[in-house]
């Protein structure tokens, strides 16, 4: 697997009492939460959605613009189809040597920053919760 590094910091340029604001859309295909190209409006909780498509392609190996995502299908979708009966099948192969329980755990993580809805999506503190929590569990 090839590391990738990325700023997902769109939110960082609003002003400190400010949770949104209005701008151009920026971004990368595949990563930009879904409210960007809808309303345009910019929030932490867009950061979180890229941040959720990044650790489904981590654990996937599969690209949010692969080609096999048209029409209405996306990464995201499909990964969530997968759970529970299907998971192995989209699972990186490389990562089937760690406990099956932490990779699905770390799934669900990259689902729940993923949601559609920005409201619905978990905070930033609650992801690094999870993330120690899951590293304690493979140690």
């Amino acid at each position: 697997m090839v590391a990738h590094v990325g700023d997902f910091g769109i939110a960082k340029n609003l002003a400190e009492n400010k949770t949104s604001t209005q701008t151009k859309t920026l971004g990368s295909l595949g990563y930009i939460a879904p409210e960007y190209g809808l309303e345009v409006r910019v929030s932490t909780r867009g950061d979180i959605y890229s941040y959720g498509i990044m650790m489904l392609e981590m654990l996937t190996r599969m690209k949010p613009i692969d080609d096999m995502f048209v029409g209405e299908l996306n990464l995201r979708q499909w990964v969530k189809a997968s759970i529970p009966y299907k998971i192995m099948e989209v699972i990186d192969g490389n990562l089937l040597r760690t406990k099956q329980g932490d990779v699905l755990a770390t799934i669900k993580l990259g689902l729940e920053c993923s949601k559609e809805l920005p409201e619905e999506r978990i905070s930033i503190k609650y992801v690094i919760i999870k993330l120690n929590k899951i590293k304690l569990q493979m140690l």
